[in-house]
C-alpha cells in the first residue's frame, strides 16, 4: 500500500488521540468523516495500523525501574531464550543485535528485587551486562521517524 501525505496526517492525529471521532479528524485535514473512515479502514486492512494502544505513566503504576540488559548467549541455539523472554512481562522490548552482545532488552519492573529475580533466571541462558536508566530524556512515536 502506498501511503500519501493525507495518510501520514491521519496517522499523526491518531497517534495523538486514537479515540478521535472520524468527523473531528476529517475537519482537521479538510475531509469528510466518511472519507477519513475509509482511509483508516484501508490502513488497518493493509497492516499499517496494527493496533490501538494507550500511553500510560509508568511511575504511577509503580514501574520505578527501567533497565537495559545486554545479553551474551551461552549457546548458538537461542530458541529457549526467545521463549523465555516472550513469556516474561517485564521484558517490554527485545532486539537481536549486531555489535556488543547478542540481544538488547528493555526491562520495566517495580522493584530491585523483581529485577534481581529476572536477572537470576536470565543467567540460565547467558551472561549479561546491566544499565539502569536514571532519567528518560526523549521518547517519540516511531511514526515521527517515518515523516520527513
Amino acid at each position: 500500500m502506498d501511503i500519501d501525505q493525507i495518510d501520514f496526517q491521519i496517522l499523526r492525529l491518531l497517534t495523538e488521540n486514537s479515540r478521535i471521532q472520524w468527523k473531528d479528524l476529517g475537519e482537521k485535514i479538510h475531509m469528510t468523516g466518511q472519507a477519513v473512515g475509509n482511509r483508516i479502514k484501508k490502513l488497518e486492512e493493509s497492516g499499517v495500523i496494527k493496533a490501538y494502544s494507550l500511553i500510560i505513566d509508568e511511575l504511577k503504576l509503580g514501574l520505578s525501574y527501567t533497565a537495559f540488559v545486554i545479553v551474551h548467549m551461552k549457546t548458538a541455539n537461542h530458541d529457549a531464550f526467545i521463549r523465555f523472554i516472550q513469556g516474561r512481562i517485564e521484558v517490554v522490548e527485545a532486539h537481536r543485535v549486531s555489535g556488543e552482545g547478542c540481544y538488547h532488552l528493555k526491562i520495566k519492573v517495580k522493584s530491585q528485587e523483581q529485577l534481581n529475580l529476572f536477572l537470576n533466571k536470565l543467567l540460565e541462558h547467558g551472561n549479561y551486562s546491566l544499565h539502569l536508566s536514571i532519567q528518560e530524556i526523549k521518547q517519540l512515536h516511531p511514526l515521527t521517524a517515518a515523516i520527513q
